[in-house]
């Protein structure tokens, strides 16, 4: 609800003018939104956030983003990074959202940052020329509409892109944002010792890490891999907070790992928190990216 400021007392108002009466106001005013904020809280129209104030020039900090979204793993995998206190990118599909608006408002609401993965997530630079602008229009659309917030960081299927794509990236302010880190948690759907050992060798400061929304598995990682990252000195913030603005039309990170780092301590097993009793939802439909062979954004598991 909108106010009118306070005016200055200029003897026409009958409103009394005194210390006592402005300390009443003060601690009434004070009381007021105290009691704003905890039954905002309760019924959670109010959202208190509690992100990382870092500078990560000072800091380690890193990124790790999710791919393939809103999907039927998100509202857990919004729990463990919220119990974490961690905070991520999620590139989320223009046409889920348009199917789920509210599966993408409960991450926004989350205080995640939201970036598009494409109306349809095919590979952008083999589709006709003339459809590549709606790819990323369409998305923007879906999430402005379910959000509240038109997207500014873009990720194409596969990372990606070439100049033509980048150009229309541009024109629409879209950054485009690939990766530093990728742990293939897709192919590893049902090994993620093996994810595990990608991240601990490629992290390090400033990482930028590829995951999926899409996994019940990569859920699991997550959340045992938090207390990791933790113990280790790194904050996780999202890629804006970590890298600053970016221009549109330009690209940032790889689509490959560099040179192992080993730059993690790792926990002693003892301190790797079980994993809870959590039932997994149905696997997530699958759709198919008739463009780039063997790939879709269920994964080779379909999700499950």
């Amino acid at each position: 609800m909108r106010t009118r400021p306070d005016t200055p007392f200029d003897g026409r108002s009958d409103e009394p003018r005194s210390d006592a009466w402005s300390y009443l106001r003060m601690v009434a005013g004070v009381c007021a939104g105290v009691a704003i904020v905890v039954v905002g809280g309760f019924t959670g129209h109010v959202r208190v956030a509690k992100a990382d104030v870092v500078d990560c020039r000072q800091v380690k900090c890193v990124a790790l983003t999710f791919d393939d979204g809103p999907s039927p793993y998100t509202d857990r995998l919004l729990q463990v990074l919220n119990d974490d206190n961690a905070h991520a990118t999620f590139f989320l599909i223009g046409n889920k959202v348009a199917a789920n608006p509210a599966g993408a408002k409960r991450i926004a609401d989350a205080g995640m940052e939201i970036g598009s993965h494409t109306w349809e997530h095919p590979n952008m630079t083999t589709i006709p020329p003339e459809e590549i602008p709606a790819q990323f229009s369409r998305a923007d659309d879906a999430i402005e509409a379910a959000t509240g917030r038109r997207p500014t960081l873009v990720r194409t299927a596969g990372g990606l892109v070439d100049d033509r794509v980048l150009a229309e990236a541009g024109r629409q302010g879209l950054a485009d944002v690939n990766w530093d880190v990728i742990p293939f948690d897709w192919a590893n759907d049902a090994n993620t010792d093996a994810t595990r050992a990608l991240l601990m060798s490629q992290i390090r400061p400033n990482s930028v890490v590829l995951f999926h929304d899409t996994y019940s598995s990569t859920v699991d990682l997550v959340y045992q891999f938090l207390p990791v990252l933790r113990a280790n000195g790194y904050h996780v913030v999202t890629v804006s907070q970590m890298l600053g603005p970016l221009a549109p039309g330009t690209s940032y990170g790889s689509r490959e790992n560099g040179p192992p780092v080993n730059d993690l301590r790792d926990l002693p097993p003892a301190d790797v928190p079980a994993l809870p009793d959590t039932p997994s939802p149905p696997p997530m439909p699958n759709l198919p990216i008739t463009d780039i062979p063997n790939q879709n954004s269920g994964g080779p598991n379909n999700g499950a």
